[in-house]
């Protein structure tokens, strides 16, 4: 059984402690965003982010998972503001600084993120939402249900890096990679089964506009900043020089946590666990059937998502119903179509090298 790693698991992000937590006494007045966002109320908006705004000494006396409570709870406030046009920081005194003392308490950028809007937010009555409507609740159940997954996949990813393919853990390890990552294909049947792409384009995607604190615009908490681009980074990306997808990497790490940004340095000058098994294989693959069938199987499900993930952005930003050009991750059409066609290749590779399944000829 593959044991935890304590380099990707950092006990002081308590996703259950942290959605437990009303440090702002946020409860009541976030339970009328929804309406408030459907009459475009920027004043009651802007009336209840400045009441919740904490002083200095108040952040200073919250623990962490205070504080990643409260980045979540004025994190909603800032993306409903800024979705209605303003940007909301000038409305509200002394809250960058607050913003900016949040984020340096939780080595997170100083607004909210994929990870505050879905794992660390309460399920049931006390749900932060922007809009109410069941749809956002299954957006929001994508990274609930993924974001763990993406966990165990990454320490599985950690471990192959530090083991050498013949070792006999190494096949094991990819077979439960697999497992991990297979979990992305159910999340996004789900989304495809149950939300319209016209309810993300037209509702949802306006909330994930970026808001300027600190001298930068900083993108809102959009599922798309799932850092699955990790596991591609380990599994293949890591031999690929597209300036395109580096640009994205980069940004993108910035919003998860701390330990796994620090995987894209570790990573990103490794050989990939692609290049490893097919240098390994391609004297002789008969040694390597169980390797290249669980890597085939890691690549087959990656390319599922992102072939599904691209069907959906591709309806969604249609010109007829987009309202934006770019999506909710600052990525276009053209770099997620870029990302699936490097990614299938990949996946070839392994399928060439990986043993016929029996019955079959080569």
């Amino acid at each position: 059984m593959h044991l935890a790693d304590p380099r990707l698991r950092d006990a002081r992000f308590d996703g259950a402690r942290t959605a437990g937590l009303d440090p702002l006494g946020a409860d009541g007045p976030l339970a009328a965003v929804p309406a408030m966002n459907a009459g475009a109320d920027v004043r009651a908006l802007t009336a209840a982010l400045r009441r919740l705004t904490p002083s200095l000494p108040e952040v200073a006396a919250f623990d962490f998972c205070e504080c990643l409570a409260a980045m979540r709870d004025l994190g909603l406030l800032l993306g409903s503001i800024k979705r209605h046009g303003v940007q909301p920081l000038p409305e509200v005194p002394g809250l960058e600084t607050v913003l900016v003392e949040l984020g340096r308490r939780t080595e997170m950028i100083p607004r909210d993120t994929v990870h505050h809007y879905t794992e660390w937010n309460p399920l049931g009555p006390r749900q932060r939402m922007y809009t109410g409507d069941p749809q956002e609740t299954v957006l929001m159940g994508g990274p609930r249900a993924s974001i763990p997954e993406l966990g165990q996949a990454l320490e599985r990813c950690a471990a192959l890096a530090d083991t050498d393919v013949a070792d006999p853990a190494f096949a094991p390890l990819l077979q439960e990679l697999g497992d991990h990552l297979a979990a992305f294909e159910t999340v996004i049947a789900d989304v495809v089964a149950r939300v319209s792409p016209e309810f993300f384009a037209q509702q949802m995607r306006p909330y994930y506009e970026e808001v300027a604190v600190a001298g930068r615009d900083w993108l809102g908490p959009a599922a798309a900043h799932v850092p699955l681009y990790l596991a591609d980074l380990a599994l293949w990306a890591s031999d690929d020089n597209d300036p395109a997808y580096e640009a994205f990497l980069e940004e993108s790490a910035e919003h998860t946590l701390p330990a796994w940004r620090g995987l894209v340095r570790q990573w990103r000058d490794r050989p990939s666990i692609v290049r490893r098994l097919r240098e390994a294989a391609e004297p002789d693959p008969a040694p390597w059937g169980a390797h290249l069938t669980a890597l085939h199987r890691v690549m087959r499900s990656l390319v599922v998502f992102r072939g599904r993930h691209l069907g959906i952005a591709r309806k969604a930003y249609k010109e007829e119903v987009r309202l934006y050009e770019l999506g909710s991750g600052g990525g276009s059409i053209g770099l997620l179509q870029s990302i699936l066609d490097l990614t299938r290749e990949n996946a070839v590779t392994a399928k060439a090298l990986a043993p016929a399944p029996a019955g079959r000829t080569a």
